[in-house]
């Protein structure tokens, strides 16, 4: 089983990318969780561009989509909304065969977060993403300088993620299952 790993932050030191790559290391056996790490070199989002033929790097996006058997998304809260460069990327995936139908797992690194949270599901739902609300994890990160050696190493972090990537694993097969 293949998950792709989505940050919608950029910057190097994310909590959002830390606790993506813990959910790597956290994964249960047969679950390969990859970072894909091109939504920076993404242009804006233009109805123009999506045609037969798309930019290199939403070409590299869709197939890394379409090889995945499920998305795994942290994004951080800005002015109370979905990181711009997340939504870019997701913009791009609306006209797309690859998405439709996906199982998606969020994790949300502040409990404060909520508004990025509940917005980010919308969009999904709206984009006919099949959430594995089971799959999903909030983890306390705010305010803390965690890397994923430390989530990975504090069990009251580790654990609720390990958990939640074995759920979305099961969620992933049951889906499978019913589209065969």
């Amino acid at each position: 089983m293949r998950i792709a790993a989505i940050s919608g932050s950029l910057r190097a030191g994310s909590s959002n990318t830390a606790a993506l790559r813990a959910a790597a290391h956290l994964a249960p056996a047969g679950v390969e969780v990859f970072s894909f790490d091109g939504i920076a070199a993404l242009p804006f989002f233009n109805p123009d561009l999506d045609g037969d033929v798309v930019p290199e790097p939403v070409e590299a996006m869709r197939k890394a989509i379409g090889n995945a058997d499920g998305i795994l998304i942290s994004s951080p809260e800005y002015a109370r909304g979905v990181a711009g460069v997340l939504k870019n990327a997701l913009d791009w995936l609306v006209g797309s065969h690859e998405f439709p139908g996906k199982p998606v797992a969020l994790i949300n690194t502040s409990p404060r977060a909520t508004h990025a949270l509940a917005a980010l599901t919308l969009t999904l739902e709206t984009m006919s993403a099949r959430i594995a609300k089971d799959g999903c994890a909030t983890l306390p990160l705010l305010g803390g300088a965690h890397d994923e050696h430390s989530i990975v190493a504090d069990p009251a972090l580790a654990e609720p993620l390990r958990a939640a990537m074995e759920r979305f694993a099961v969620f992933i097969r049951n889906v499978q299952a019913e589209a065969s």
